[in-house]
């Protein structure tokens, strides 16, 4: 839950009071930190330029870590598991003897490996719509399941490779959906 700053309690504190919110290790949200600033300014309370970055630098690094604690941990779980995918992909064209090792096989297997690692960067970031992305490929992949089969059978270490893939991306989309929407 999102919790708000009532700038009215902070300005009824004294200056010493509000002095505490601007000291390093302190327990305030960054909101609360900058609203105690701005009342002692305004109060005539004179900072030097090396105390008012200090005060700067505490209040941007708490912005920084409510930045990253809204981020899910199943948003990092399915981001790791795409990073997974992305590597077995890699290594599943180094396997398999069905292509050739020409320089557009090498620029396709790389880009097809940067953008699944990509996907998996956005995920990290908590971007919630890649759910739906994947899912939507998820999906069109089923259409492909007679060729994976096919591949099983073809070069078993393949298609126990694409098997796995497909296992841990249908595991991130399931990660992804059960974030509860109060941690969006």
């Amino acid at each position: 839950k999102k919790m708000s700053v009532k700038k009215s309690s902070i300005e009824k504190l004294n200056n010493e009071q509000l002095v505490k919110y601007l000291i390093e290790g302190n327990k305030f949200v960054a909101e609360a930190c900058q609203i105690a600033f701005d009342i002692l300014k305004s109060r005539g309370v004179f900072f030097s330029e090396t105390e008012t970055q200090r005060i700067q630098n505490l209040i941007d690094s708490k912005r920084v870590k409510k930045v990253k604690k809204n981020i899910h941990k199943n948003h990092l779980k399915a981001a790791n598991l795409i990073y997974l995918t992305a590597i077995l992909g890699f290594i599943n064209v180094a396997i398999s003897n069905q292509f050739k090792f020409d320089l557009s096989t090498i620029i396709i297997s790389f880009l097809s490996f940067l953008t699944v690692y990509f996907i998996g960067y956005l995920i990290s970031k908590g971007n919630d719509w890649l759910k739906y992305f994947l899912l939507v490929f998820l999906v069109l992949g089923l259409i492909g399941l007679p060729i994976l089969l096919l591949n099983i059978l073809s070069n078993p270490l393949v298609g126990i490779v694409n098997v796995i893939q497909s296992i841990l991306q249908i595991y991130a989309v399931i990660l992804l959906f059960k974030i509860p929407k109060s941690d969006k």
